[in-house]
Order: C-alpha cells, then sequence, then structure tokens
C-alpha cells in the first residue's frame, strides 16, 4: 500500500539529519557521510524498485564549533565548510546521480542549518525563502537556541502551494533542568519568527507553515523514579548493557521527559514523533568509542526530530499522515559524546479538495501561539551579549595559546608588569 502511494502519487520525501559534534569545528565530521546522509541504500526496497534520492534534506548542527568561537561570530567558516562537503556528499552517494542546490542555510552561535531541494523538482519551485535565529541562553545569549528555515514550494495552477518550515533547535542541558527546557522551548515558539503570512501584518511563528520539521539536541532525559529496579543502576555499565534489548528501551521510553511532557501537552503541540526507542540512546558516548557509554550521565535520547503536516487531525493526536520510513542513529561516529540522528520522512499526497491559500498544521483549540512583541530587542540584546563574552574569551584564549586558564594567568601577569612599570618611575623621584 504505501509502496503504491510512493510510486504513484508524487509525495514528498524529506531526509532529516541531526548531530551535536561536541565544539569539534571542522574536525568533527568524516570526510565521508555515507552512513549518515545517504540512508536512503538502506530503505529503498521499501520504496519502490529503482532507488529514489530525498526531494529534501535538512541537515542540522549543534554545538558546531568551540563556544568562545562562535559567540565572537566566526561561525560562518564553519558553516560554509559544512555546506561544501554536506552537498559533495549527497550527490555523491545519490541513487541516481541527482543534483541539489541549497535553499538556505542559517547559524547562531554554534547551531546551524543547512536544507537542499532536488534540483530535478522541489528546488525549481522555491520561492520566499526566510531564515531566523533566536537564543534562549543566559540573557538571551545563543549557547542555547533555535535556527530556522522557511521556504514556499509552488503548487498547482491556481494555488499558493504550500510552506515547509524546518526548526533546529539547541535546548538547556542536565535531567534536573526540566522546566528550563519547556521555558526555552516557549521562549523559541515566540521569538524565532517569520514574515507574516497572507493578510495578517503580524510576524508569524513556526506554527504558521504547512508542514513543520522540528530537530536536534532537545535535551530530554530519561528519569527513573527511585522506586525503578534499574535506578540504582543507571550510572553503571550494567544499565548501559540493558539498552541492548528493544523490550528493555520501550519499557524505558515511559520515562522519557519529553514523552511524558507532550503527553501532559505541556510542550510539543501538534508534532508527532517515530518510534525512537527502536534506536539506542544517543547520548552519553565515551568519546572515541562506537557503543559505549560514559557512566557520568544516565543514557538519554537527547538527540530527536519531530514533525507535523496540515493534514494530520486533531482527532486523532498520536496519529500522524506522514509516513516515517527511517529513524535511527549513527554508531559510527566517535568523535563526539553523541550519535548523529537521521530520519526519512515521507509527506502525504496534496488533497484533491486542498484550498486555493496556503494551509496551515492544525492546533489544539487550546494552544493558540503568539509573536513576542520584544522579540527583536531580546535577540540583538542577546547577539550583543555573545560578541562581547566571546571575543573577550577569545583574546584570553589567544594569550593562552590556546587555553582560556593559561591566558588569564597571562592577562594578569602583564597588567602586574604594566602596573610595576608604571609605579617605578615615581618611586625613583621619591628616593631622589
Amino acid at each position: 500500500m504505501a509502496k503504491q502511494a510512493y510510486l504513484h502519487s508524487g509525495q514528498t520525501l524529506v531526509q532529516i539529519a541531526s548531530y551535536n559534534t561536541n565544539l569539534q569545528g571542522v574536525l568533527g565530521l568524516p570526510q565521508d557521510l555515507v552512513d549518515w546522509l545517504a540512508p536512503t541504500l538502506q530503505v529503498s526496497n521499501f520504496l519502490s524498485p529503482e532507488r529514489r534520492a530525498p526531494d529534501i534534506v535538512a541537515v542540522g548542527f549543534q554545538e558546531l564549533l568551540p563556544l568562545h568561537l562562535g559567540l565572537s561570530g566566526f561561525s560562518k567558516a564553519v558553516i560554509n565548510d559544512r555546506d561544501t562537503l554536506i552537498l559533495s556528499q549527497i550527490e555523491t552517494h545519490a541513487p541516481n546521480k541527482e543534483s541539489y542546490s541549497l535553499i538556505a542555510k542559517v547559524v547562531n552561535v554554534g547551531v546551524a542549518l543547512l536544507v537542499y531541494g532536488r534540483d530535478d523538482g522541489i528546488a525549481r519551485k522555491v520561492s520566499n525563502v526566510h531564515t531566523s535565529w533566536t537564543g534562549c541562553g543566559p540573557a538571551y545569549m545563543g549557547n542555547k537556541g533555535a535556527v530556522g528555515v522557511r521556504f514556499r514550494v509552488a503548487g498547482p495552477d491556481g494555488t499558493a502551494g504550500e510552506t515547509y518550515t524546518f526548526v533546529n533547535c539547541h535546548l538547556t542541558a542536565h535531567q534536573h533542568k526540566l522546566q528550563n527546557r519547556i521555558a526555552d522551548y516557549k521562549h523559541i515558539v515566540s521569538t524565532l519568527l517569520f514574515p507574516p503570512e497572507a493578510l495578517s501584518t503580524s510576524p508569524s511563528t513556526l506554527y504558521e507553515t504547512s508542514h513543520l520539521f522540528l530537530l536536534g539536541d532537545l535535551n530530554f532525559r530519561i528519569e527513573l523514579p527511585k522506586t525503578h529496579p534499574l535506578y540504582a543502576k543507571r550510572l553503571t555499565h550494567e544499565f548501559a548493557q540493558t539498552l541492548e534489548s528493544e523490550k528493555i528501551r520501550e519499557e524505558l521510553k515511559e520515562y522519557d521527559q519529553l514523552t511524558i511532557e507532550k503527553r501532559k501537552g505541556t510542550i510539543f503541540a501538534g508534532l508527532h514523533e517515530g518510534d525512537f526507542w527502536k534506536f539506542k540512546c544517543s547520548y552519553k558516548y565515551k568519546l572515541g568509542e562506537v557503543d559505549k557509554y560514559s557512566i557520568k550521565r544516565t543514557p538519554s535520547w537527547t538527540d530527536r526530530i519531530l514533525y507535523a503536516t496540515y493534514t494530520d487531525s486533531l482527532n486523532l493526536p498520536n496519529n500522524s499522515s506522514i509516513t516515517n520510513l527511517l529513524y535511527t542513529s549513527i554508531p559510527s561516529y566517535t568523535t563526539s559524546d553523541h550519535k548523529p540522528i537521521v530520519s526519512l520522512l515521507l509527506l502525504p499526497p496534496r488533497p484533491e479538495d486542498a484550498p486555493p491559500s496556503i494551509p496551515t498544521i492544525p492546533l489544539p483549540a487550546t494552544y493558540s501561539p503568539t509573536a513576542d512583541p520584544k522579540a527583536t530587542l531580546k535577540r540583538y540584546t542577546g547577539r550583543s551579549l555573545d560578541r562581547v563574552i566571546g571575543i573577550t574569551w577569545w583574546i584570553i584564549t589567544l594569550l593562552g595559546a590556546g587555553s582560556g586558564i593559561v591566558g588569564v594567568f597571562n592577562l594578569f601577569l602583564g597588567l602586574s608588569a604594566w602596573m610595576w612599570l608604571k609605579i617605578k618611575p615615581s618611586a625613583r623621584e621619591v628616593q631622589v
């Protein structure tokens, strides 16, 4: 059934990849990205007799480069390097040698997003491309936050087409900071804004779109109650070994903070997710290891991909019109304490009775996201602090030959010497 729909309905295939590269900069990725960016090779038999490349490829990074460099505004060189590498790799490994074009890229400190479209389809129909960014760190700084890309794809004659919105997030870390993560998301919804839609004069939120894809290091953790049999073992290698069992992972999903809060309606209204428990927790791994967790943190599914489309029904809140063909992590990447994740999503065909105007995803009557009137002020307050702190940190690190601690010592030593030299002539005058 799904195979026939894929072959004959012209459904859009979207590939989404996300990776927290642990502040590695240009060293964060191997040169061959086939394991991560060519997952269609794994599922092509489910799709059609012939391999088909994705129509859209979205790649998100968190902790793209060392924090002081990101805060200083040096992210563009790294993201340009990634763009060149990713484009060459998806074209090299495309099933039928399809070519792609970059639709948009955006970066804020260490959170980056690149979106590509196939040249023989989506890329030719794209218009109204917009990017956005926001910070939700202290004083709205960009050490945590989100970036977004939105564009319109032309529809049949006489229609306005559909809009696609991709949002990459990095939320507050640590298990006990659940409420901070919830507050981060609410801040992102109200400040990650795009130009007004249709006849509106107000900026639009990420929800005012036909298709929404949200990815990133969302940092939600497994939080076991003290009465759980595995509670005492959660920071041991024995607990990590239990994760080999899909049955155990499915049981543990009931203690996943994101799942719990989403069911309560606290966060991610209208969004859906695939069976994340079918792959092992993406965090926290020992650096350099393919399959060995660090015992400093409880292993968790911090890296996630969620989605919604305008044909989803509020009457079936647990079902999505989007088919999740693939959702997995890539163990072979070992330079980060996270594993990259990837999802392959098959969008539903456009309904015959689709409205001529741009359709938007349905939301519960109890949820009405609105733009923060102070969003611009907050964003640029955060960015100003980013630059001041980042450049100061960068200078100190430069003085320490790459070490911030040595840089502080050298700065103190230099100031002391300058003060001594300034005072010394006065001391001589007193002696004379």
